[in-house]
């Protein structure tokens, strides 16, 4: 495995791939990378003759008193795990690279409306930064596919809509969340729980498939009206104030637009993110009723 800093370098391979008739895909990381991340790359190698990663920690997704100068930076064991999983091109840009204006200055991307819910919500400014981020990434790498993990539900969304409304000739390709054993979803963040907190993290996930279970046992009863589905939301968030955990939002949601949802709606996503400790832990659970 190859790994580049610059732009330029990283253009030199991108060119000499495509005029050897090679396809690429694309796994964009932060690294700190776990076993989701190796799955994304994995994933990846189906889908095109090159698979390419990068590692940055974007200063642009952070709010101000977020988590950036604490987040993880693991290069070298990063760089052994990309190896593992057979990774043709690794791209390390700084922010200078990427920002080289600063990003107060930059030019930046937004998605509007599905940008503002959930996360959005809580993290104000956070998908502006993610978008521009894969924005520029995709103009640098030009990948015929790019492989995202579906525990960032929304992330998720936000890139799709991205790629459609800016006719981006790149396949998106969702990869199924990596869980532990427990149930806990695999996130650099886990690492911020202590073993006592670890042991309760998977609370969350069993919330949303309790209420997974509830909402297609409400649905079996005809039509329900959408205060039972607050009602539900609020015994989940006692749930998790029970196990220790403070809820920040739970939302059942149309499945593409992430609306809140309504009882017609045959295929919703349940999303949920609660501080734990240190850690601000999400996951999502789809569900066809």
């Amino acid at each position: 495995m190859n790994t580049v800093e610059n732009i330029k370098d990283l253009r030199a391979q991108v060119k000499a791939w495509r005029m050897q008739g090679l396809t690429i895909a694309f796994v964009p990381t932060m690294g700190n990378l776990h076993n989701g991340h190796l799955a994304l790359v994995a994933a990846a190698h189906q889908y095109a003759d090159k698979v390419i990663a990068s590692i940055f920690v974007n200063p642009m997704q952070f709010g101000a008193n977020e988590d950036i100068d604490s987040y993880p930076r693991t290069l070298a064991q990063d760089q052994a795990s990309l190896v593992s999983v057979n990774t043709d091109l690794l791209f390390t840009p700084t922010a200078a690279t990427i920002y080289p204006k600063g990003t107060g200055e930059n030019t930046f991307v937004e998605v509007p409306n599905i940008s503002d819910l959930h996360c959005g919500a809580s993290r104000p400014g956070h998908f502006r930064g993610v978008a521009t981020v894969v924005c520029k990434l995709f103009n640098l790498v030009q990948p015929d596919v790019a492989c995202f993990g579906s525990k960032d539900y929304q992330q998720l969304q936000v890139i799709k809509t991205m790629v459609e409304d800016l006719s981006m000739p790149i396949d998106i390709m969702p990869i199924d969340t990596i869980r532990e054993a427990s149930g806990l979803a695999m996130s650099s963040r886990n690492g911020y729980l202590t073993a006592a907190e670890k042991a309760v993290a998977p609370s969350l996930y069993a919330s949303l498939q309790w209420l997974s279970e509830q909402l297609k046992a409400t649905q079996l009863e005809g039509s329900v009206p959408v205060e039972n589905y607050q009602g539900l939301i609020s015994q989940a968030s006692e749930q998790l104030a029970q196990a220790g955990l403070t809820t920040d939002y739970i939302n059942i949601c149309h499945a593409k637009t992430l609306a809140t949802a309504v009882p017609s709606d045959k295929e919703v996503v349940i999303l949920a993110a609660a501080y734990l400790g240190k850690a601000r832990l999400i996951d999502n659970l789809p569900v066809s009723i």
